[in-house]
């Protein structure tokens, strides 16, 4: 029975996805021990080390649908190690084959090395995704690359910008973080197959031959020493879903902050029969956009538990292991599920570049302070500028009046522009710098990569 939003019937869409949640599955972490058991029989097998025959078997068992996972379950309630799996699968073993299997081995490397199986299968899926939420910022830059719009610092108007420069720059954050994805993959998929303390001891002469050959059927790296107790491949993986986490969690809060009724210039998709209240049947909340901020939230709470993981005793320490268990896969259900919540926001968002023209013109002028500065600055000097068009923006701001008109009345801007050169530099559509080749620059760096 269900008793986590991830596995609930009833929250489940809220908290990860299907595909998530069979990477997860019992199943899953059976079947990635029982590759892993599997790999070790084959090498072994070929190397001589064990009876190719007895290799051959458990390779031909070594499926999860043949064992009785409720009983697993039951043995883990007084052990925390590889053994439960073991008297399953021996169980479903003929010809003596289960005396070999685990041949050598402790269960930490069984349970380290399944974990990097499934953790590689949930990178699959969030890489994906996070270059299709790339592609579709990179479609937003090059659609809007010219459309003007209110630039923001601290939350309030700036200088313009255009919606295709806003949509670049989430862009290139995306990219990095993908580029931090692919480049980690060779230090965190790495397998392990150690032994006891991590020495091999139990496999003196051939134990580094069967380490080789077992990854390589794995399509794991080989560990240049055991890492029983080294976690930090395990804390940048999930502290970079964490960092993935962080790019996702700010563009859609861009987009619900702009969803604002009194701003309005972009909103997250729309469908006759959405219900934003049960009470309020004009509401047309951003209820995607607040699910994947809560999910990103979350995903960046795990990572300090991982982190702190990483300070383990010795040569071995389940305590700290355990946590990752629990986080782990946490951490890719819910960014799994904010990344396909993402690409339907981002490949269907709904722009209103009428609403972003109109809100240019809000402050009647204010906006454009630094175009008339630094012209003004070319015949008086930088900071006499700014402190006359200071004075005449606060004038402007505090009466609510058009800057235009206490401009005119200025003598030095007076003296220095006629109306229709004051009239240009007012204008904010006129004032986007070099937004549009910006734009070409992350399609430039990161075009590829999305369609990789």
């Amino acid at each position: 029975m269900p008793s986590t939003a991830i596995d609930s019937q009833i929250h489940g869409s809220m908290f990860s996805t299907d595909e998530m949640r069979k990477i997860w599955s019992d199943e899953s972490w059976a079947q990635k021990w029982l590759d892993t058991e599997a790999a070790l029989a084959k090498a072994q097998g070929e190397l001589g080390v064990i009876p190719k025959d007895k290799a051959d078997v458990i390779n031909e068992y070594a499926k999860a649908e043949l064992l009785d996972i409720p009983s697993i379950g039951e043995f883990y309630k007084s052990s925390i190690t590889i053994v439960p799996l073991l008297r399953a699968f021996k169980a479903v073993l003929p010809d003596h084959a289960g005396e070999f299997v685990h041949w050598g081995a402790t269960s930490q490397d069984i349970v380290d090395t399944g974990m990097v199986l499934l953790e590689r299968d949930a990178y699959q899926v969030i890489l994906r995704d996070m270059k299709a939420c790339l592609k579709a910022c990179l479609a937003l830059a090059k659609k809007y690359r010219t459309t003007p719009m209110a630039g923001r610092t601290h939350v309030v108007h700036a200088v313009p910008i255009t919606f295709g420069y806003k949509a670049a720059v989430w862009a290139d954050e995306l990219g990095r973080d993908i580029t931090r994805l692919e480049e980690m993959a060779p230090r965190v998929f790495v397998g392990e197959m150690a032994g006891a303390v991590g020495t091999l001891a139990s496999q003196p002469e051939k134990g580094l031959e069967t380490q080789k050959r077992m990854f390589e059927i794995l399509g794991l790296r080989c560990p240049t020493i055991a890492w029983h107790v080294q976690r930090d491949n395990q804390a940048e993986f999930v502290s970079t879903l964490a960092i993935c986490a962080g790019t996702i969690g700010r563009i859609i809060h861009e987009v619900l902050t702009e969803q604002r009724t009194e701003v309005l210039e972009l909103e997250e998709p729309f469908f006759m029969g959405k219900v934003g209240s049960s009470t309020m049947p004009h509401k047309r909340n951003p209820a995607v956009c607040e699910n994947v901020l809560a999910l990103c939230r979350n995903v960046r709470s795990i990572a300090p538990s991982i982190v702190e993981s990483m300070v383990s005793e010795a040569e071995r320490d389940w305590g700290c292991f355990l946590s990752e268990w629990e986080g782990i896969p946490r951490a890719c259900h819910l960014l799994g599920c904010a990344l396909a919540k993402s690409k339907y926001i981002l490949e269907n968002l709904i722009v209103y570049p009428e609403h972003m023209e109109k809100n240019l013109f809000l402050q009647k002028g204010l906006m454009m302070s630094e175009c008339v500065m630094m012209h003004l600055a070319t015949k008086l000097g930088r900071m006499t500028s700014h402190s006359i068009v200071y004075k005449a923006c606060m004038e402007a701001y505090q009466k609510e009046i058009p800057l235009r008109d206490v401009l005119m009345r200025t003598p030095e801007v007076e003296a220095a522009f006629t109306e229709d050169e004051l009239d240009h530099m007012l204008n904010p559509l006129t004032y986007i710098g070099l937004a549009p080749e910006f734009v070409d620059r992350v399609e430039a760096e990161f075009g590829e990569k999305a369609n990789s």
